[in-house]
């Protein structure tokens, strides 16, 4: 089914990873709905509590395939040879419409979405790491926007996820200077969680989903990835006020009652999944 990603799933964990290795993993049309197609999967699988994106090889992702930009910059269509014979529609349709953009739909997803950042990120391969909920990477990993040397902007919704990543400082920065920036520094500023050496990267990501799925509620964590998305757009007193609903709808739930047995019985809860 797939011709530029992978897809595995090795509960509790599916992994998808772009599988172009010998074009450092460049961004395609046919990518974008292989990608999207295997979050659909991932979403609807009660074997999956975290899905990783990766890349294949040396990089995580250069950003958009070349021949494209080429044809783009000549006034052609892309033609980058995808078409989209794959129909997907993952995430949670109640998210707002904002979050169900065509890369922002990751944080609609229902599962945490963690990205392993192996390689180098670039171009568009920022905005779309920034759209999953966590970033893990590589000590080889390095990040440039790039848009501003190619005549570019910054391209989908970058300027509000790496505002809200780094602050407006940082992103001023990174945007218009459009500088490498290797992994320490990237951990320093809050643009990735953690750096790993190279060969411990999927180790560690690997071990931080599984104890993330053997001691947390799936549909806790359904419900607060939506919490925390959709009360950055609104105040205070609303994410207090939605809360207060969400939490007493939380008491009436089997993995409230499951979560404090496990504890006062101290053994590993046993949720169901989602």
């Amino acid at each position: 089914m797939y011709e530029q990603i992978t897809y595995a799933v090795d509960d509790p964990i599916a992994t998808i990873k772009l599988n172009r290795p010998d074009r450092l993993n460049a961004w395609t049309d046919r990518m974008a709905a292989e990608v999207k197609h295997a979050f659909a999967q991932a979403e609807e699988d009660p074997a999956v509590v975290v899905i990783v994106l990766t890349g294949e090889g040396r990089g995580f992702c250069a950003g958009a395939d070349l021949k494209g930009l080429q044809n783009l910059s000549s006034g052609q269509a892309r033609g980058d040879g995808g078409g989209n014979p794959l129909e997907a529609s993952p995430g949670d349709a109640a998210m707002h419409e904002s979050f169900r953009g065509h890369y922002s739909y990751l944080m609609s997803i229902r599962k945490p979405v963690i990205a392993a950042i192996n390689g180098p990120c670039a171009g568009m391969a920022m905005p779309i790491s920034l759209c999953c909920d966590m970033r893990f990477a590589s000590d080889k990993a390095v990040f440039t926007t790039a848009f501003a040397r190619r005549g570019l902007i910054a391209e989908w919704g970058i300027s509000w996820t790496l505002t809200r990543l780094v602050g407006p400082a940082h992103a001023m920065d990174l945007i218009l200077s459009a500088r490498r920036v290797d992994a320490h520094e990237a951990e320093r500023i809050g643009l990735v969680n953690k750096v790993y050496p190279h060969d411990e990267l999927m180790p560690a990501v690997k071990a931080y989903a599984k104890e993330m799925a053997s001691q947390c509620s799936p549909s806790s964590l359904a419900v607060m990835k939506q919490q925390i998305y959709q009360d950055m757009t609104e105040n205070l007193a609303h994410a207090n006020a939605d809360s207060l609903r969400l939490m007493q709808e939380s008491f009436n739930r089997p993995d409230f009652k499951e979560g404090v047995d496990s504890f006062v019985e101290k053994r590993p809860p046993k949720f169901s999944r989602v």
